[in-house]
């Protein structure tokens, strides 16, 4: 006598598998992101994270790309914006303390920015509020230009901090405590000369 063929589970919950949902995806691409860095991951990883096949994370999200810009925005949207009664130097003093915090987690995503600008929804809020203090503090047309200055440059040093943080080898010898220390220190003064020729420039706009 034949045997019946075992039916397989018709539904994830069936299965004993959570539904996979787009918020789900991104959860997971975030997490790869902060373990492996932005272009360390692929679409079958993710999928693996999920439980699903590739083909899900398309329909659910898109291509590698889109998923990318979902975790672009979910990155952003993580930054917080500084108090708008800062002066326009403070204010942004401030921003770019965060903004380090917040993307040494998440590497590559400041190479991204550094690279393509931080075009995402998310970053909306913080754009028009930084421009718009340069613009009261007195940059006029200069305004977006110097707060794409300060943004990229922030940006190109902390995606020089993610190369060294991926290739520790390169110095073996060096002391990981003192190397984080060294770059911490090396940001905070980068910014601050920044700063300060942005603060000339405005002396030399409104003189």
């Amino acid at each position: 006598m034949a045997r019946p063929t075992p039916t397989r589970p018709r539904s994830r919950p069936a299965a004993g598998l959570p539904a996979v949902t787009p918020a789900r995806i991104i959860d997971a691409a975030v997490a790869l992101t902060m373990e492996h860095g932005l272009e360390k991951w692929t679409v079958r990883q993710l999928a693996a994270v999920v439980q699903a096949y590739p083909a899900v994370v398309y329909h659910h999200v898109g291509s590698r790309d889109a998923v990318l810009a979902e975790v672009l925005e979910r990155v952003v949207g993580m930054l917080p914006v500084p108090p708008e009664e800062l002066p326009w130097r403070d204010w942004f003093r401030v921003l770019l303390g965060e903004l380090r915090g917040l993307l040494s987690r998440y590497p590559g995503v400041a190479r991204r920015f550094a690279l393509h600008g931080p075009g995402v929804r998310a970053a909306a809020p913080i754009v028009d509020r930084g421009v718009r203090l340069l613009q009261e503090a007195g940059f006029g047309k200069e305004s977006v230009l110097t707060y794409n200055l300060l943004l990229v440059t922030a940006c190109q040093f902390l995606a020089m901090e993610d190369d060294r943080a991926a290739n520790p080898e390169a110095c073996p010898a060096e002391n990981p405590e003192q190397v984080a220390g060294y770059y911490a220190s090396f940001y905070d003064y980068a910014i601050e000369r920044c700063l300060d020729g942005a603060a000339a420039r405005l002396a030399v706009l409104t003189g």
